[in-house]
C-alpha cells in the first residue's frame, strides 16, 4: 500500500489489526504510536494520519487533510465481461493508471456465465478498485457500472457522450487505424476518450456495426490476439499517451 485509505465512516473509528490496513501499519510499515502514515477518505481527500495508541486488538489514529483528490483523467473504459479472475487483476491495473469510468458489458461471443459471477456482490471488486488506487498512491476511485449487454450501455449511457469525445473501439479484425499513430499525432489531447474493449473472442460484426452507427473509430493493437486483462492495460497506456498524459 502506497496509501492507506478509508471510507468517510471509518475514519473516526480505531482499525482492527485483524484489518489487512492494520497488518500492514504495523508489520510491513513498523508504525508506532505518534508517527505518522499516508491516508485518504476515499473521493474526499488524501493527507496522514498519527497514530494515537496501537494495543493488542487495534489501532487509534487521528486523521488530517492535506489536499483534496485529485480528479482521474477522462479516459472512460467499456469492456466485455472477461473471466472473473481476469477481471480482478484488470481492475486493479486500470485503476492504478486513473481511468474515470469502467463499464463492464455481456457480449454476444462472451462467456454468459461470467456475468453471473459473484464478484460485484462480494464486494471483491471494489477492494480491487482500492488495491488499484493504493498502489497509485491516490484517493480517487472510479465509477464502475455492469451492463447486460452492449445495447444496454448505449441506452443508459450513450446519451450523455459529448460530439467532440473521442471514441474508440479496439478491433484487430476490421482495423481502420493503429492507436501508436494517435499517440504519435497526440490525437487525443484535450479530448475526453471513451475505449471499448472485447471479452475473449472479441466482437461480432452486429456489434462492430453498432459501435459503427454512434460514431466510434475502429483501432488496432497490433496483430496479435490478447487477452481482455493485457488489451485494456495496452489501450489505457497508449490512450493517456495520445492525450499527452503519459
Amino acid at each position: 500500500m502506497n496509501i492507506v485509505l478509508f471510507k468517510e465512516n471509518e475514519i473516526s473509528q480505531r482499525l482492527p489489526l485483524r484489518d489487512p490496513r492494520g497488518e500492514h501499519i504495523k508489520k510491513i510499515l513498523h508504525k508506532s504510536a505518534g508517527e505518522t502514515f499516508e491516508a485518504g477518505i476515499i473521493n474526499v481527500s488524501e493527507g496522514e494520519c498519527r497514530i494515537l495508541e496501537i494495543t493488542e486488538k487495534d489501532i487509534a489514529f487521528e486523521y488530517k487533510s492535506l489536499r483534496p483528490v485529485a480528479p482521474l483523467y477522462r479516459l472512460k473504459l467499456v469492456i466485455g465481461f472477461p473471466r472473473p479472475i481476469q477481471l480482478k487483476r484488470l481492475l486493479r491495473d486500470v485503476v492504478s493508471l486513473g481511468v474515470s469510468e469502467i463499464h463492464l458489458t455481456g457480449t454476444e461471443l462472451g462467456e454468459k456465465s461470467y456475468l453471473k459471477s459473484t464478484l460485484l456482490e462480494r464486494g471483491a471488486a471494489e477492494a480491487m478498485l482500492i488495491d488499484g488506487a493504493c498502489q497509485a498512491k491516490s484517493a480517487a476511485l472510479p465509477a464502475l457500472y455492469m451492463h447486460n449487454n452492449l445495447s444496454e450501455y448505449f441506452e443508459a449511457v450513450f446519451r450523455d457522450v459529448q460530439s467532440e469525445d473521442e471514441l474508440v473501439l479496439l478491433d484487430n479484425i476490421k482495423p481502420e487505424f493503429r492507436l501508436s499513430d494517435a499517440v504519435m499525432q497526440r490525437q487525443f489531447e484535450g479530448k475526453t476518450v471513451i475505449a471499448a474493449i472485447g471479452s475473449e473472442r472479441g466482437w461480432t460484426d452486429r456489434e462492430r456495426d453498432k459501435f459503427k452507427e454512434k460514431g466510434f473509430k475502429f483501432y488496432s493493437l497490433g496483430s496479435r490476439v490478447l487477452r481482455t486483462e493485457t488489451a485494456a492495460t495496452t489501450a489505457v497506456s497508449l490512450a493517456l499517451a495520445a492525450m499527452n498524459i503519459l
